[in-house]
């Protein structure tokens, strides 16, 4: 299963287009939003060749305008679970032998489909059941996915180009067989991207897949599995449920073929998740591959030297674009009392020249949050945070959710570093910010690692290489992704492979082989050409 003589195409990151006034792309995109705004979708769940309708339905709503349905999707019952395992065990057989490079061109075909027919769809429809504005959706369920797709073929024909050295006379060779047995996906609601990637990775290393998408992304997962019919993914390969998640994922974690499960989504659920495998693990043919990204408490720290503009222009953009709700959003940010009000000034100036509303209007910076349980814990802690002592709430601070789920953009100062939401993961369009004695730099850092539990994404601000190279030692373990005078979001594939530790997740760097290298299972074969005939050694005599 060497790379052999074939030659992948070059992996390039996909260009972002404009989508400003005029251009073909805004006209497309809002044209597909309306014909799908204004549909009816009826989405059936994937099983094998079938089209699985149930009748026991679920609708489905943008969050901007939650009384507007655009579809309903179907529910699976236990069988229908059981049957998805049972299919993709039997595809295994003809997809696990079928030579690497063909599967590589089913992937290949469906970026090349995203990038052209199909952007405009996933775009609208990432807008529509995720209240993305076009540029989110464009940057995510676009140019991510498709990135994703090439490099993870390319990252695929060097891990099998990598062979060990053979001695005269034999020839070591190392086939990267898949999982033996079936992989389970879980997708979050807030990545197009990821919601194509976790189950797209394992398949193209040959594995297949049962994959359960988050509730909130069915609409815009619908076009994901059109676009892997068209590229030829075969039947059965990826099997797509809906429903129960602690019923789906019971059902899975029973069957002894269980032999992997690609994640990203809430700790608590990743960690009960680990348990459940860890009770069942004598049930098991294999040890389950476990991979999962999951929270994160982002931080941005400026030191004094810090360019305030730049340092605010990190705080809106990392904390407020997807209203927050990106894993690596800024959610906690330490802020030098020499700078501090001069940085929430231009932060209050940009939240006031945002613009709130559907993503219908591509003039919006800020949508709404993902659902009603999202809203209102939210609304919860901005209450709570205009109630406290040891808290101001310096911008933003109103909600509504009679049309849709909107949270205005806030910023909380807290008094206390230890304040509950500068520990606590909200995921939503709130940031905290804690000012620092300029003096206290050193100890600053060590109260930026020591105050989360999570460890993905986190920004130092500083025009001082000493402060930097300081920042960057003190925080190697709070941050899987680290960025120096940039915002904490925005990771890109093959560029800033992302993942982070500690309750953040296994840290398996989604968009590098690393990732990739988690989904087989490798043999080695070392074939002697002259076997000895004797088992005497030379020093034997």
């Amino acid at each position: 299963m060497g790379k052999g003589f074939f030659q992948v195409p070059t992996a390039i990151n996909e260009p972002v287009k404009s989508y400003a006034p005029g251009t073909p792309e805004r006209a497309a995109v809002t044209a597909q939003y309306e014909t799908y705004f204004n549909g009816n979708a009826d989405v059936p769940m994937y099983i094998g060749n079938q089209e699985v309708r149930t009748g026991n339905t679920n609708t489905m709503s943008p969050p901007h305008d939650h009384k507007h349905i655009v579809g309903t999707y179907h529910l699976a019952e236990k069988k229908h679970v059981t049957e998805a395992i049972e299919t993709a065990l039997e595809a295994r057989k003809k997809w696990a032998q079928l030579t690497w490079e063909q599967r590589a061109a089913i992937f290949l075909k469906a970026a090349e489909l995203i990038a052209g027919p199909y952007r405009a769809k996933i775009n609208a429809a990432t807008m529509i059941a995720q209240s993305k504005t076009v540029h989110q959706a464009e940057i995510d369920a676009a140019c991510e996915l498709i990135d994703f797709l090439r490099f993870n073929v390319e990252f695929m024909s060097q891990i099998y180009e990598e062979q060990p050295d053979s001695a005269e006379g034999i020839w070591n060779r190392v086939e990267y067989r898949p999982l033996e047995g079936f992989v389970y996906a879980i997708t979050p609601f807030n990545f197009t991207a990821i919601a194509a990637n976790l189950p797209a990775s394992a398949a193209m290393m040959g594995n297949t897949v049962v994959w359960k998408p988050s509730d909130s992304q069915i609409f815009s997962a619908k076009v994901i599995v059109d676009i892997f019919k068209e590229a030829g993914v075969p039947d059965g390969v990826i099997n797509v449920v809906y429903g129960d998640p602690v019923m789906i994922t019971d059902t899975i974690l029973e069957s002894p073929d269980f032999a992997g499960v690609h994640f990203t989504g809430s700790t608590y659920v990743f960690k009960e998740l680990w348990k459940k495998i860890g009770n069942n693990i004598h049930t098991y043919k294999t040890y389950p591959k476990i991979v999962g990204e999951t929270g994160g408490k982002d931080f941005i720290v400026a030191h004094p030297s810090a360019n305030p503009k730049q340092v605010a222009t990190g705080i809106s953009r990392g904390a407020f674009e997807f209203q927050g709700q990106k894993c690596s959003a800024a959610s906690r940010v330490y802020l030098p009392k020499s700078i501090a009000e001069e940085v929430i000034n231009y932060v209050k100036e940009d939240i006031a020249s945002f613009k709130m509303g559907s993503p219908a209007d591509l003039s919006n910076f800020i949508t709404a949050v993902i659902h009603e349980g999202s809203f209102d814990k939210l609304a919860k802690y901005i209450d709570q945070a205009k109630a406290d002592a040891d808290a101001d709430v310096v911008a933003g601070g109103s909600y509504d959710k009679s049309k849709g789920y909107f949270i205005e953009p806030t910023v909380i100062v807290a008094k206390d570093p230890k304040y509950t939401t500068m520990e606590t993961e909200l995921f939503g369009p709130v940031v905290t910010i804690y000012v620092y004695e300029d003096a206290d730099w050193s100890e600053t850092l060590k109260l930026v690692d020591s105050t989360s539990e999570y460890a993905l994404t986190g920004a130092v601000f500083s025009g001082d290489r000493y402060a930097i190279d300081e920042a960057t030692k003190a925080l190697e373990n709070c941050a899987g992704n680290f960025y120096i005078n940039d915002k904490p979001t925005g990771a890109v594939v093959g560029q800033q492979p992302f993942g982070g530790a500690r309750a953040s997740g296994t840290n398996d760097k989604a968009g590098s082989a690393q990732n990739l290298l988690r989904w087989v299972s490798p043999r080695l074969i070392k074939e002697t050409f002259v076997t000895p005939t004797d088992y005497r050694y030379p020093f034997l005599g």
